[in-house]
């Protein structure tokens, strides 16, 4: 028996996300220079969640403004958003507010969003975008945030076992409301260095 979960990734193109998709479904890195989505795609896997198979259907979706509309059929059966930025791409961290109006929009009500700033395993000097200013976004707008990396892998399993556990725990799947805190959960599991692709992250 599973508990089915839809999962939509977003953010501006060349964020990372199919990157941090393929990271998460396969343990490998793809540079975004590799591939670039069009329109829409979908992969699965499942993750246990406290002894629950957790099958999450994740949509990778495409950030040009033109594949949008495409985009927004989606948003209204997703249970959860995973919304990136690129640390070191400051216009797709300014650009989040506007995707968090979209959400607003289109999504259901009590979606489940995570913010995202990506390639995190950048040097400082090609740091556009400081963690702080993600945590102080992330807490604006009353959400988890996390940094991670497709490349190293960093945080990357955090990133989608977050959802699945916020939403095992309203009560998706015979779950106990109110025992988990996401926000806590994010902050006691993050990690803030990159490791290695090959070690367990």
């Amino acid at each position: 028996m599973y508990v089915r979960i839809q999962v939509i990734m977003l953010g501006d193109s060349g964020v990372g996300k199919t990157s941090l998709l393929v990271m998460f479904r396969d343990g490998v890195y793809m540079p975004c220079y590799y591939v670039t989505t069009v329109g829409i795609d979908f992969m699965n896997k499942v993750v246990l969640v406290d002894g629950t198979r957790v099958k999450l259907q994740i949509w990778d979706t495409a950030g040009q403004e033109r594949f949008r509309s495409v985009t927004h059929a989606y948003y209204r059966d997703a249970h959860a958003l995973l919304l990136l930025y690129d640390v070191t791409n400051k216009i797709t961290y300014d650009n989040i507010r506007a995707w968090l109006c979209e959400i607003r929009d289109c999504a259901q009500e009590n979606v489940v969003i995570v913010l995202i700033g990506n390639k995190a395993d950048c040097s400082n000097s090609d740091r556009q975008v400081k963690r702080e200013d993600g945590e102080r976004l992330a807490r604006e707008h009353n959400v988890p945030f996390m940094e991670t990396s497709a490349k190293t892998g960093q945080n990357v399993e955090l990133a989608f076992e977050t959802v699945a556990r916020q939403l095992k725990s309203r009560g998706y799947e015979n779950g106990d409301e109110g025992k988990f805190n996401v926000h806590e959960f994010v902050r006691d599991n993050t990690k803030a260095k990159s490791v290695c692709a090959q070690c367990n992250f």
